[in-house]
């Protein structure tokens, strides 16, 4: 069946617009219990995490209703990061984990992610399942067994000891002075904890959330503010979170920004060395650059591609016996610490390194020089399919001859917004930007 709900990344959209609306969280809550309390047992419980947008509440609200309406048990942790639901799902027993947020999205965005009883998200065939049940009719629980709602207070604090300990026994961050940016989101009191607890000097940054300015020019999809401090400050790194701190952008001493393919590149290096790296390869995403896959194939290491979204990383990750993957936006994936992506946990690998090897931050930001790369989006009207306007398909097979043997090109639709991305890498910048900006031209007038 055509997928009406979930996107590469859940269910996402505006808050109060379908389908983010109350009434379809209370649905959504009400299939996912009908889904995973399968056996009509009271004995089934849910884990709910949110993000610090003003929806959250009733978002929040909504899921409980649905779901203890058909039977789930439900525990309540507040504003927590993304990679924290994975974690405390198995740590819980819990059947299922959800995590309210829209990540890196405008605070006026919300979605609904889900975790499976592993930790891990939930498959497309699962999530199918779950929104077929959603459009029809859902057999609520007998009066007696309807579930019960409890808030956990120490969410957070379970998550910091878990991320603490994925460092070398011993390991710790005295004199080192770190600019962290979490994006007024989930982290906003975890990342500075965690840090300072090993001994870091912590400068803060998107730490006071209001519900509105989640995203607000701040986090890893906005790091000058970050990157003008680390100057300011004299200091040796920064840590840019977004919104859910499942992502992470790396910022040297001198305000550089250093995105995921460079921390992967870095990581797979050293763990490789170490012998770490489990099957010589690292796993990526479409988009991340030309000059990660170049430079991995001169250390004798492969890069294994798959679609948009660390979901899809994650899966082929699980199905060849990878450990390490993630995407250029950020997601990190090490599934020796965790199920999901975690820019926290990435982001004390980062500083590890510094500590272990006694280089700037800098020396280790910049492991491989990028093939120039431009992406530009376009938004477009609902129900519109600009993709498949004449003009864009004659536009596209242009740049494709254009580009054939010195560069790739990349056009597809984001799963969580109404967006054409249009990316193309070349090794001649003009080049680049004629072939872009022409498809972003014909995308505009169909859209």
């Amino acid at each position: 069946m055509s997928r009406k709900l979930f996107g590469t990344d859940g269910v996402r959209g505006k808050a109060n617009q379908y389908p983010m609306t109350a009434d379809m969280a209370l649905k959504i809550g009400a299939a996912a219990g009908r889904y995973f309390r399968n056996d009509g047992s009271n004995g089934h419980r849910v884990v709910i995490g949110k993000d610090t947008r003003l929806s959250g509440y009733m978002f929040e609200n909504a899921l409980t209703a649905g779901l203890t309406s058909t039977g789930m048990n439900v525990l309540l942790f507040g504003p927590i990061p993304t990679p924290a639901v994975g974690m405390l799902t198995t740590s819980m027993r819990a059947d299922v984990g959800i995590m309210i947020s829209a990540s890196h999205n405008p605070h006026h965005d919300n979605g609904i992610k889900f975790f499976g009883p592993d930790g891990f998200k939930l498959s497309d065939v699962a999530e199918a399942e779950i929104e077929e049940l959603v459009f029809n009719e859902i057999t609520p629980a007998k009066a007696e067994n309807i579930g019960r709602a409890k808030r956990i207070d120490d969410g957070r604090f379970r998550y910091a000891e878990r991320i603490k300990s994925t460092l070398p026994a011993g390991r710790h961050l005295t004199g080192l002075k770190v600019v962290v940016d979490c994006a007024n989101g989930a982290a906003y009191r975890v990342a500075p904890e965690v840090l300072w607890e090993l001994g870091a000097e912590v400068i803060q940054i998107g730490t006071t959330p209001n519900g509105k300015n989640i995203n607000d020019n701040c986090g890893s999809t906005s790091t000058r503010t970050a990157s003008e401090a680390i100057v300011a400050h004299g200091a040796d790194v920064g840590i840019c979170l977004d919104g859910d701190a499942d992502r992470i952008m790396i910022i040297d001493e001198n305000g550089n920004v250093a995105d995921g393919d460079q921390l992967m590149a870095l990581m797979a290096t050293q763990w490789a060395a170490e012998d770490r790296l489990r099957g010589g390869a690292l796993v990526a995403t479409v988009m991340s650059n030309l000059g990660l896959e170049r430079y991995l194939e001169g250390q004798g290491l492969r890069l294994e591609r798959t679609a948009v979204g660390d979901r899809y990383v994650v899966e082929r990750m699980r199905q060849g016996g990878f450990n390490l993957g993630g995407e250029q936006s950020g997601h990190i994936v090490m599934t020796d610490y965790a199920t999901t992506g975690d820019g926290l946990l990435a982001g004390l690998q980062f500083l590890s390194a510094m500590v272990q090897t006694g280089k700037r931050a800098s020396e280790l930001a910049k492991t491989f020089e990028t093939v120039p790369q431009m992406l530009k989006n376009v938004r477009y009207a609902a129900g519109s399919d600009p993709l498949n306007a004449a003009t864009v398909k004659a536009a596209i097979s242009d740049a494709e001859g254009r580009l054939e043997g010195k560069g790739r090109l990349l056009i597809r639709k984001s799963g969580t917004e109404p967006l054409v991305r249009v990316m193309a890498e070349c090794e001649d910048p003009h080049l680049l930007e004629q072939v872009v900006d022409a498809i972003v031209a014909e995308v505009q007038a169909a859209a």
